[in-house]
């Protein structure tokens, strides 16, 4: 990252964000040497704020109603690169370094891999990693971390 601390510890910078009603932003992972976008998730403030601080990836997961480390179970940590805020100042895009180059919870590279055919939801790119190996047998969420 390149933030200073001062900026980082400054939430200030926090404020600009237009916030839903439950207090979260849509965050869109996109590989930073790519392009492509690896992953949707949703961050709260808190979540930003450590995302900021730490230079990894930091969500917020709806489901188990806590913070959600990328990777802190498959190992496939974001490593940020760059944070943007959109013109509407209501989607955040991180540019990341993914490890280990899977993003999904399926063992894919990316959540987006599914294109729509002919009315049909045609699978498009491999499985990398079987989910299992990466995650046990119990992997609680769909999320997998």
């Amino acid at each position: 990252m390149q933030d200073s601390p001062s900026t980082v510890d400054n939430p200030e910078w926090l404020n600009v964000i237009r916030w839903t009603d439950d207090g979260l932003v849509p965050a869109i992972a996109q590989d930073a040497a790519t392009g492509e976008i690896l992953m949707m998730a949703w961050m709260n403030r808190e979540s930003l704020q450590r995302t900021a601080e730490e230079g990894q990836a930091v969500y917020w997961s709806r489901s188990r109603q806590k913070l959600w480390r990328k990777g802190e179970r498959s190992g496939h940590q974001q490593l940020i690169r760059e944070i943007r805020l959109d013109c509407d100042e209501d989607v955040l895009l991180l540019k990341v370094e993914q490890k280990g180059g899977i993003a999904c919870h399926t063992g894919r590279k990316s959540c987006f891999y599914r294109k729509l055919d002919n009315g049909e939801w045609l699978s498009t790119d491999p499985v990398l990693r079987d989910p299992d190996a990466i995650y046990g047998t119990e992997r609680g969420d769909k999320t997998g971390e």
